[in-house]
């Protein structure tokens, strides 16, 4: 079958869980023995082939920086949009089908205007779905409506829907999804099944970008309002992003900085060495289409702290108590609370994230994933995936 992944970053150029799905999946098609085709934005020198074994990588625009103070530009999705426009109608004949991410919408309104002209199945990720609140609070009122606007009518494009959280899944329903949707749990295959977890090292771990969604600031200061009842703990804070300034000030205006860091990106060894030891990872994010970290810390049988919020799907991948705990809100006060729940569980905690890993662990493989995903293509209609 002749497949083309369109998404406008590529991994390991930019790094995040869109990227490593669509890396992934395309090394899964050709190992199938698929002809794919990845069509992205330029993230590598120009001169310089980007490394994907038998995996064709077409351009769609020129390198371009995706965001400004935290939120993504507009200029990148439109000129990706009108890129693989101009891709598809020229080449679009040639592919059976065409899976894209829902965002940045235009590359998905795209294929669906040309899909009439070269006849392909159009396969859509929504690794999330916006509430018009959001969009509002992300872009003001006036770009807000007009971001949920855009939305809704890739919701009316028909499609295989796929996502990677129940609350989305229920929110796309709600919406009119025009197609199935499918909920897909696994991005990851796990690491070998651990005899039992490493002792817990006094260490708080973030690994994320520092955007506002991910509200990194937030867990400083709860770190901060921890310190006087837990004085023997340390927090390193992995990772960079438009946020990181404001962390390193808020690590010196509380004076942790013998006791908290922000090194930035570190090297694979070493994250994995610092979070396989760590009492536990906390995430703050208002808003996660997934939560990746949380699975990986579990495969460690390290537990997770995780904020309750509407928009935040990694709640449903931490069951109170057994492999973490769910903070209330993003306060201060919430955070370290959640934190020192961890801290007097002790090492049970450790032991029944551990067994909650290897009881969830085909549900969140990456091999069902994508298993169900190359089944979803061969069920296309084919007057639709065939030309």
């Amino acid at each position: 079958m002749r497949i083309l992944i369109v998404y406008d970053c590529l991994f390991p150029y930019t790094i995040g869980g869109g990227e490593r799905w669509y890396r992934n999946l395309a090394e899964r098609l050709v190992a199938d023995g698929h002809d794919v085709t990845y069509l992205t934005l330029r993230q590598w020198d120009r001169g310089t082939r980007p490394e994907l074994s038998r995996v064709a990588v077409r351009v769609a625009g020129p390198r371009m920086a995706l965001y400004a103070g935290g939120r993504r530009r507009i200029a990148p999705p439109l000129v990706f949009g009108a890129g693989v426009l101009w891709h598809l109608l020229r080449h679009g004949r040639r592919y059976e089908v065409v899976h894209t991410a829902s965002f940045p919408f235009f590359s998905l309104l795209a294929a669906a205007l040309v899909r009439p002209l070269r006849r392909y199945g159009l396969v859509v990720d929504w690794f999330e779905l916006w509430s018009l609140d959001y969009w509002r609070d992300y872009l003001g009122r006036a770009g807000g409506r007009a971001g949920w606007a855009v939305q809704r009518l890739c919701l009316r494009v028909p499609q295989r829907a796929f996502t990677l959280a129940h609350m989305t899944a229920a929110r796309l329903r709600a919406e009119g999804v025009h197609g199935d949707v499918e909920v897909l749990t696994g991005l990851q295959d796990a690491p070998p099944a651990l005899a039992c977890p490493r002792p817990a090292e006094p260490l708080v771990v973030f690994a994320g970008r520092h955007i506002p969604e991910k509200r990194v600031p937030a867990l400083v200061r709860g770190f901060a309002a921890l310190r006087e009842r837990a004085p023997e703990l340390r927090l390193v804070v992995y990772g960079d992003g438009p946020d990181r300034s404001e962390v390193l000030a808020l690590i010196d205006e509380h004076g942790l900085g013998d006791v908290a860091s922000a090194p930035g990106f570190v090297d694979h060894d070493e994250l994995e060495e610092r979070l396989a030891g760590a009492l536990c990872m906390v995430l703050p994010s208002r808003r996660e289409g997934y939560g990746l970290v949380v699975v990986e810390a579990a495969a460690r049988g390290v537990p997770s702290v995780v904020v309750a919020d509407p928009d935040n799907a990694a709640t449903e991948l931490v069951d109170e108590g057994e492999n973490g705990f769910v903070a209330a809100s993003a306060s201060p006060e919430d955070i370290a609370d959640a934190i020192l729940r961890v801290r007097a569980a002790g090492p049970p905690l450790r032991e029944t994230t551990a067994k909650w890993f290897e009881r969830n662990r085909e549900r969140l493989s990456l091999t069902g994933s994508l298993d169900r995903v190359a089944a979803a293509y061969a069920d296309l209609p084919p007057t639709i995936a065939r030309s």
